[in-house]
């Protein structure tokens, strides 16, 4: 074994955690023992959550008017007109399936007449996956679905 192989008790050691640390087995005894608590438990999201930020990013995205599809966006105006404005707007046409830290997300939108449906699309992939994955999440598919055009009124 070497001299740098070998640990001395007078020189300072450095050592580097991957970022991924395996889980330490709960051991009981010796101070050696580190137990990390991040591995004390898992973190899961519910899809209601991941549809939350996605509904909140894809309405951000200029060109959308609005999200869901027909049948969606019908019992909304019906919800509105009776007081109930804010019922199911925050995640109306959004979709999640989550399994693990793995997502699949599913944006029905409306967009305005005129605008580029390729370009407002993409703009819509791109910052819902974005926003997702901020939670450190990994988005394996975003589809964006364009359910209907709003024409200018006169």
């Amino acid at each position: 074994m070497s001299d740098e192989a070998e640990f001395h008790a007078d020189r300072t050691q450095e050592f580097y955690l991957p970022a991924v640390v395996p889980a330490v087995p709960p051991q009981h005894g010796g101070a050696e023992v580190i137990e990390i608590a991040a591995y004390r438990g898992e973190t899961k999201f519910e899809r209601e959550v991941i549809e939350k930020i996605a509904s909140s990013a894809a309405r951000s995205v200029p060109g959308v008017v609005e999200l869901g599809g027909d049948v969606a966006r019908f019992f909304n105006s019906v919800l509105d007109k009776i007081g109930l404005d804010k019922v199911g707007d925050s995640t109306r046409g959004v979709w999640a399936k989550v399994d693990g830290t793995d997502v699949e997300i599913t944006v029905i939108l409306v967009i305005s007449a005129g605008e580029v449906v390729a370009d407002v699309t993409a703009a819509v992939r791109t910052v819902v996956i974005e926003a997702v994955e901020r939670f450190g999440l990994h988005v394996s598919e975003c589809t964006v679905k364009v359910d209907d055009i709003r024409l200018p009124e006169h």
